[in-house]
């Protein structure tokens, strides 16, 4: 079957925001041009590093010398993006995700593919899929955001990473509402 991809070259809004209770979130990548609305579902550590890759990827132009582009040290103030997701229909959960640059547009790439389901036979046996004819087709999420908006993004994100559960000190273990119990390793 063909791939179907979802192409927001300059989208009107890209964010991670979540779902839920710290503890219990369900984070999105969400993208939106025009009446055109996609949310995948990721885990907070891909979102943790996709915001730091992107900063990393714009930090590392900045350096160049002769760079044509002008990549902004920090997030534009006109950029910045508090509001909630929008309305959220979950398009795929994300497996791989690949990021790039973009120098004929001066935009920072984002690919998110599809998380590979893996059934379990009655044995605990891992199930090959290739063989199923009802196989939905291959979906891609592509987003290339220019560079204001890519450390908006990147600022944005791991602003929601962090407004989880606190830490303890001690263990490093998140601290529920209910109280906390450290898990420290045998002496």
């Amino acid at each position: 079957m063909p791939t179907t991809v979802h192409d927001f070259d300059w989208p009107d809004r890209v964010v991670v925001g979540t779902v839920g209770v710290p503890g219990q979130r369900t984070f999105y990548l969400q993208a939106r041009a025009g009446k055109q609305l996609i949310s995948i579902s990721m885990e907070k550590l891909q979102a943790d590093q996709l915001a730091e890759k992107i900063d990393e990827i714009l930090d590392q132009l900045m350096t160049i010398d002769g760079n044509p582009f002008h990549i902004p040290p920090n997030t534009p103030l006109e950029l910045v993006d508090n509001d909630d997701l929008e309305t959220v229909e979950e398009q795929f959960r994300a497996g791989v995700m690949s990021l790039g640059w973009d120098p004929t547009t001066a935009q920072v790439v984002i690919e998110a593919y599809p998380l590979e389901e893996v059934d379990e036979d009655d044995d605990g046996l891992l199930e090959d899929e290739d063989d199923a004819d009802d196989a939905d087709a291959a979906e891609v999420l592509r987003v290339r955001m220019p560079v204001g908006t890519a450390r908006a993004f990147a600022k944005r994100t791991r602003e929601v990473v962090g407004a989880g559960r606190p830490i303890c000190v001690i263990c490093g273990e998140p601290i529920d509402d209910d109280g906390h119990t450290c898990a420290l390793p045998d002496a």
